[in-house]
Parts: C-alpha cells; structure tokens; sequence
C-alpha cells in the first residue's frame, strides 16, 4: 500500500498531463492536492511541514520565473531590433534543411549553454531561438527539451556531480568503508564517476541528434516519417561523434566542471565549418509546409518576424548569445574571483517554519539574471528605442505571468514528495519507499533500472542535482547489496538523473512560456517519452554489461536489439525516402 501510495503523486501528473493532456496548470493543481492528502494521511506528515515545503517550492518557482523572464526578454529585444532576421539569416547559410538547423542549435550550442547554466535555462534560450528561425512553436520546444540529456550531468559547471553525489556520498560509513578498502578518497570516487559518467552519456547520447531529426520530420514534417529524419544519420552521427569524443576526454582527463562546455564549443568550432562547405549534408532538403498549413496546435504567439527589421550586422545580432555564454562562464569559474563575489549576497531561510526545511539562493547567480543584464546591454548596443524596450519588457511579463500559474504548483508538490521524510509516522520520503521498493524487485538485474531510479528523482525534483543528492547513497547501497562495483552504479544513477530532465514538468513549463505554448505541456511530455525511453532502457542496458560481461545475458540482448533497430531503421529510411520523393 505504502509503494503505491508513494508513486501515485507521479501517477497522477502522467495521467492529467499526459493521458488527459491538461495545462500544466490545471493538472499540476489536482496533483499538488493528492500528494498533499497522501503526505498527511498516509505519511502523518504535519501541516506545519507540508506548508514549509511548499513554501520552499514557491521560492524555487520563483528562481525558475526569473530564468524564463530573462530569456523571454533576451528574445523580445533580438525582435524588437530586428536581430532576429539577422540570425535566421546566419543559420540559413550554413543549411536550409531544418534537420541540419535543429541539430546545429540544440546539440551543439544548447549543450555548451548547458555546460554554463543548468537550471534548465539551455532550453528556454534555444526555443525561442528555433522560433526566430522559423520552427513551429511545439516544434521548438520539443527540440530544445531534448537537448537537457546527455551535456545535463555537467551542468553549471559540473554541480550534479560535485554537489549533488558528493553530497549524498560524504561521511557516509558504506562509502567509507568502501574507499578504505581501495585506499581511495572520496574526491578521486567523485573525479572517477564524472568520468565514467561521461562515457555511458557518449555511447547513448550519440544518437539524441538523430533522434531530433526524426522526431522533427515524425511530428512536424508532411509525410509524418521517422525516416525521413533518420536520412541525415551520417550528418547527426557526425554531430554527435563531435560533442562527445571531446566531452568524454574532457570528464575523464580534466574532471567534471567543464566537459559540456569544452564539448559543446569544439563540437561547433568543428561542424559549423564542415557544414557551410557541405560536409555530409544530406542531398534533400527538409523544410515545414507554408505556416498557413500548420496545425493549430503547432502555433504560440511568439512570431517569428521581427516587428521593426533594421539592418543589424552578423557579429551584433549574436553578440547577446555571445555575452550570455561568456558571462555565464566567468561568473561560474571560482579561480576568476567573480564567482565569490556574486555569490556573496545570498538569501537564506535555514528553518522555514521550525521544520529543518532549509533553501537559500544567491539572486546574482541566477542564470536569468544574466539573460536580464545581456538584454538591457543588447537595447543600447542594437541602439533600441524605449518604447521598442518597453514593449520587450511587457511582452515578456505577460509571459512569465502565464507560466507562474504552473510553476506555482509544480514546484511546492515537488518539495512536498521530497521532504515528505518529515514526518511523525517513521516513514522514509515517497522517493525513498519507491527506490526500495525497485531494489527488492529487480536484485541483481538492478543495473538495468538504475538509470530509471535516476530520472524518477529528476522528474520529481526537476533536478539532476537534487536527484543524485536524493538517491545517489542509495544507488551505492544497493550495489554493494548486489556485490556491483559501486562506481557503475552511482553513475548509472546520475546518467539517469540527466535524461529525466527532458520531462520534469517544471523544466517543461519553464520550456514551453519561453516559446509561448502554455497548456501543452502533457502533449510534450508524451512525446519526449520516446527519447526519454530509450536513454534509460539503453543506458540501464550498457551498465548492465559494463558490470557482467558481453555474454547471453539480458544486457548485451538489449543492446544488439537497439543497435539493430537503429540500423535497421536508417536503411529502410533510403528506400521509404525515395519512394516518396518518386511519388
């Protein structure tokens, strides 16, 4: 009863999202509401608890609106001042074909912003991006979600790792017992998870640009086809090999602060040039139908037109991306001293209500604080007038106005699930019941479901962080229940955590008021399912032979049947393809 009642609270937001397909709104609200009634019945959990989490939530949701404003706002101003064009422009020269677009924008630069920020902020700067460019909205936000995979274990400059497994490992007596008996510290355990972390992200991850550029051409293109996505494979596979070969020797030899940055940057220095003289660019061009055809659901206010053209030079209309990767970085790098002096003025609430319920922030290291800032700067370099400012600025506050409504709820139902340890019945949290629960079921197949421990915490915390801080002693424990090498384990968990943030609902609210599609978050959701899916069944899959071998077992069985569906799909891709275009 207890393991059902704790999955419920996630049951519920599957079901009003993405079964009833509700705004996040609506359906975030019934579920804050059962997850409320579960903690305080079946987990005795007290009013005064419960309201200090979910006021610790509100807090959070505030954190989140200030990165949706800022890059609304940076996107408002592009409009405004007509850089916009510019940049659509810039894009188009490299390749018409949408395919080649989104792989470009999301993969690469998406990654490295994500090596910068974290929080999920990548994805609200590349949606309104692919939107300037002349993507649907839904489009948009689905490529740009997807992103938040593999670069996301490095976010922020490698907090997932740093703090949240550090965190959940440290002075731990398993853990030390463990170390003691390698002779290892547990800072060169951490340096070694970030790197064979970063080896199960390349081998999965290698295929998330493929899976971009079918989905696209799946949901978005004429024909309806996964195949005619899967047709640019050699130009995705290219794309992929060039984030991830230098990302992994980045995690591996430098440790985990900076391997999507490092990876991100040299994977654009590499395949923007090779794509301008047509490196592997696929023979047929993809590109949506006339917008008059597009569905109504494809469409948010957002426009793609700038409302007052101007002519705006290549180098200034990305001058603001420019700024914003830069600053992101020094303010994120501790040995520029930047870092300690924006983080000096923190707000702390150590014990909301009494509860031991703790949250502080530091406003300056917000990442939207940094997209508000570029924005003021880019109105004075783009020589802006104010109204054209002031317009930005009220464009924007209707936007985030919509997406608070959503993340209002979201966020306080997650804290109330994670906090709900607190409690006078003796009860482990909800998340804690269920990983249990999990660990009892599948024994020592457990690296199979390691990843899905993983993603379950992000999906919920609507953090990589907060989930291997959640499970990551946990996922240690049980491996050493199962006699598995704890390192493979705890990595599976936080490679996990990464992929669950392309449906964490806050992530996806926050995503989707960056490009104007509030009240389509379950539609999202259902179908970020399927790259979801097959991060954490092949992933799980390569943990599983990583601990056991290549032999007849279930793990190396999964991997050949992905290895061959993959294969499998890209051939017949030719054929399909050019049946249709004889058609």
């Amino acid at each position: 009863m207890l393991v059902f009642l704790s999955i419920l609270p996630v049951l519920s937001i599957f079901f009003f999202l993405v079964i009833m397909r509700w705004s996040a709104k609506k359906g975030m609200l019934y579920s804050f509401i059962i997850t409320v009634l579960i903690a305080f019945f079946g987990w005795q959990m007290g009013v005064v608890e419960i309201t200090a989490a979910s006021i610790k939530g509100v807090m959070t949701a505030l954190e989140v609106g200030v990165i949706v404003f800022g890059a609304v706002l940076l996107l408002n101003v592009l409009k405004e001042s007509g850089a916009v064009a510019t940049i659509r422009a810039s894009f188009t020269s490299i390749s018409p074909d949408r395919r080649v677009q989104a792989i470009i924008v999301a993969w690469l630069f998406g990654t490295f912003l994500e090596g910068a920020a974290g929080w999920g902020a990548p994805a609200t700067v590349v949606g309104p991006l692919l939107i300037a460019l002349g993507f649907p909205a839904l489009a948009a936000v689905m490529i740009a979600l997807m992103l938040q995979s593999a670069p996301v274990s490095y976010g922020a400059v490698g907090t997932p790792i740093l703090v949240g497994v550090n965190t959940s490992l440290e002075n731990q007596p398993v853990v030390n017992s463990f170390l003691d008996g390698q002779g290892m510290e547990l800072s060169s355990f951490i340096f070694n998870v970030g790197g064979q972390v970063s080896i199960f992200h390349a081998m999965v991850g290698l295929f998330i640009p493929l899976f971009m550029s079918a989905m696209l051409t799946r949901f978005f293109g004429k024909n309806k086809s996964f195949l005619e996505g899967l047709k640019v494979w050699p130009f995705a596979i290219f794309a992929g090999l060039a984030f991830v070969i230098p990302f992994s020797l980045t995690a591996n030899f430098l440790g985990p602060e900076f391997p999507s940055l490092i990876g991100g940057l040299v994977g654009l220095a590499i395949v923007v040039p090779l794509a301008r003289k047509g490196f592997l660019m696929p023979k047929d061009t993809f590109e949506f139908e006339p917008r008059e055809n597009w569905d109504k659901s494809w469409i948010s206010d957002i426009k793609s037109e700038p409302r007052a053209p101007k002519d705006i030079s290549m180098f200034k209309a990305w001058l603001p991306y420019i700024l914003v990767a830069l600053l992101l970085v020094v303010t994120r790098i501790e040995a520029l001293g930047l870092n300690a002096l924006l983080s000096s003025w923190s707000v702390a609430f150590d014990d909301i209500l009494g509860t031991g319920i703790a949250h502080s922030f530091t406003p300056l290291m917000i990442p939207g604080t940094v997209f508000i800032v570029v924005a003021i700067l880019t109105g004075w370099i783009h020589k802006l007038n104010m109204a054209g400012m002031g317009d930005a600025f009220k464009v924007s506050g209707k936007t985030i106005l919509s997406a608070m409504a959503a993340l209002i709820v979201s966020v306080p139902l997650v804290q109330v699930f994670i906090n709900s340890g607190i409690n006078s019945s003796g009860l482990d949290s909800m998340p804690l019941v269920l990983a249990h629960a999990a660990a009892g079921l599948f024994g020592d197949s457990w690296p199979l479901i390691s990843p899905t421990i993983g993603a379950l915490g992000a999906f919920a915390a609507g953090s990589n962080t907060v989930s291997n801080m959640m499970f990551g002693l946990f996922q240690f424990g049980v491996a050493d229940q199962i006699n598995a090498n704890p390192l493979i384990i705890v990595s599976l968990q936080a490679v996990g955590g990464a992929a669950g943030n392309m449906i964490c609902v806050h992530n996806v609210v926050a995503a989707s008021a960056a490009v104007g599609m509030i009240g389509k978050e379950g539609t999202i959701i259902a179908k970020l399912l399927i790259p979801t899916a097959f991060y954490l069944v092949f992933a799980g899959a390569i943990g599983f032979v990583w601990i056991n071998g290549i032999g007849f077992n279930i793990g190396t069985i999964i991997v050949l049947i992905v290895l061959v569906v993959i294969v499998g799909l890209i051939l017949r891709s030719y054929k399909k393809i050019g049946l249709n275009m004889n058609e």
